[in-house]
C-alpha cells in the first residue's frame, strides 16, 4: 500500500428524520445563505423542513443553481453573498449545488480580481465561508469531501478544484428526501458513484487488498441495491444504502494508499461542457470503451471485479476481465444509462471541440499517465461507433 495521509473534518447525520437536526447544527450568529437549485426542494418536501429548522434565523435565499453550476451563476450569488453579510452557507440539493456553493464559500472570502483563478489552481484557496449540506441527490459525494467542479461559458470550460477549507461543516443524509427523485436522476447517482470507485480501484495494481475490498463491497452494494430498487423505487431502506454507497464512493477513503485514474471523468467534464450531457452518462458511455483501450494494463483488476462484485466464474483471467466490462455495460443498461456516446449529439464538429479540450492533457491522463489526446480520440471514436 503506498504512503497517505488522511483528513475528512465533516459530522456526517444519516436516517429519516435527521433533517430535525439542522437546526442545532447550523451557527447562531449571522445571516445564513440558502443555496438551492431548480426548485426541487419546494416538491419534495426540504424547503419546508428547512423554514421549521431555520426559523429564526437571518436566511438569504439563492435558488437557481443549475447542474453543472456555471460560473456567472455562482458570481451572482457571491455578490449576494457580500452585501447580505453572509456568515454561513446551506447547500440543499445534490452535487451540483454543493459544488457551487464551495465556490462561492471560496470565493466570497478572496480578495483577487478573478475568481476563476481558484478553480485552475493559480490562486490558492487561503480562506472560505463555511459550509453545512442537506443532501437531496446521491450520486457526487461533495457532501463529504473537499472539491467541486465548476463550469464557465466563453470560452467553455469545466474543471475540478479542492482545498482542505471546503470540507462541509456538516452534512445531512435523509434518505426520504430522495423518493421524489425521478429514476433518471437516480440511475445518474448510481453511475457516478459505480465510475467514482472504478477509478479509485480499477488501475495499476498496488498490494492493498482492504482497500479494494472496500471498493468492491460498494460496487457490489451499488449492483444489487441499484436493480433492486429499479423494481422497488419506493424502498427508503435501499434508497438509504444506495446513499451511503455514493458517499463513501469520494469521501477519499478508499482512495487511501492506492494508484488512482480519473481519465474518464476528465474526458466525461469535456463532453460535459461541449455537448450538455449529463456527467454521470458521459462517464458511463466512456467507461467501457476507456477500458477496453487500457485492457492489458488493468487486466488483473478487472478479472477480480469480475469475480467479486458480477459473479465472473471464467478461471482464465483475460476471459473474466473481458467479460467484466461486458458486466459493468449490462448493468449500466439495465439502469437505464447508455454504454455509447450518441453520434446525433456528439457531433464531428462537438467531438473536435472535446478534443480541443484534451490537447490540455497532452503529457497524458490515467494511473501510468499513457492516455494521450490520440488515444482519447481513439476511445471516443470507438464510444461512437
Amino acid at each position: 500500500m503506498l504512503d497517505f495521509t488522511y483528513y475528512n473534518p465533516v459530522r456526517l447525520v444519516y436516517g429519516p428524520g435527521s433533517i430535525e437536526k439542522l437546526g442545532r447544527l447550523v451557527p447562531d450568529e449571522g445571516p445564513v445563505m440558502l443555496v438551492s437549485g431548480g426548485g426541487s426542494i419546494e416538491r419534495n418536501g426540504v424547503a419546508d423542513a428547512l423554514r421549521t429548522q431555520l426559523q429564526g434565523r437571518e436566511v438569504v435565499p439563492f435558488p437557481g443553481v443549475e447542474p453543472n453550476p456555471q460560473l456567472d451563476t455562482l458570481l451572482r450569488a457571491v455578490r449576494l453573498a457580500r452585501e447580505a453579510g453572509v456568515r454561513f452557507l446551506l447547500a440543499a440539493g445534490g452535487g451540483s449545488v454543493i459544488d457551487g456553493t464551495k465556490f462561492i464559500a471560496a470565493a466570497a472570502a478572496f480578495s483577487g480580481d478573478d475568481p476563476w483563478q481558484l478553480v485552475t489552481g493559480r490562486e490558492k484557496v487561503r480562506a472560505a465561508l463555511p459550509i453545512g449540506v442537506v443532501l437531496t441527490l446521491p450520486g457526487t459525494a461533495s457532501e463529504m469531501n473537499d472539491g467541486a467542479v465548476i463550469s464557465r461559458k466563453n470560452p467553455t470550460d469545466k474543471q475540478p478544484f479542492k482545498s482542505e477549507r471546503l470540507f462541509p461543516r456538516f452534512a445531512i443524509l435523509d434518505p426520504t428526501f430522495t423518493l421524489s427523485l425521478p429514476w433518471r436522476y437516480t440511475a445518474n447517482g448510481i453511475g457516478d458513484a459505480f465510475v467514482h470507485v472504478l477509478e479509485q480501484t480499477c488501475t495499476r495494481d498496488v498490494f492493498s487488498p482492504l482497500q479494494h475490498r472496500l471498493a468492491e463491497g460498494i460496487l457490489s452494494t451499488l449492483v444489487e441495491c441499484g436493480r433492486a430498487l429499479r423494481e422497488r423505487p419506493d424502498d427508503l431502506d435501499l434508497r438509504g444504502e444506495l446513499m451511503w454507497c455514493s458517499t463513501l464512493a469520494l469521501n477519499r477513503l478508499i482512495g487511501c494508499g492506492v494508484v488512482q485514474d480519473w481519465s474518464t471523468h476528465l474526458i466525461g467534464h469535456a463532453l460535459t461542457a461541449e455537448a450538455g450531457l449529463d456527467h454521470a452518462r458521459s462517464l458511463t458511455a466512456v467507461l467501457p470503451w476507456l477500458l477496453r483501450e487500457r485492457f492489458e494494463a488493468k487486466r488483473g483488476r478487472l478479472a477480480t471485479l469480475g469475480r467479486r462484485v458480477f459473479g465472473v466464474t471464467a478461471a482464465d483471467e483475460e476471459t473474466a476481465a473481458r467479460a467484466a466490462i461486458e458486466a459493468m455495460e449490462a448493468f449500466f443498461t439495465e439502469l437505464e444509462l447508455p454504454v455509447r456516446l450518441d453520434p446525433s449529439v456528439v457531433t464531428p464538429a462537438v467531438l473536435v471541440r472535446v478534443l480541443g479540450q484534451m490537447s490540455a492533457y497532452s503529457k497524458g491522463l490515467g494511473e501510468d499517465g499513457d492516455i494521450t489526446p490520440d488515444v482519447v480520440e481513439r476511445i471516443l471514436r470507438a464510444s461512437l461507433g
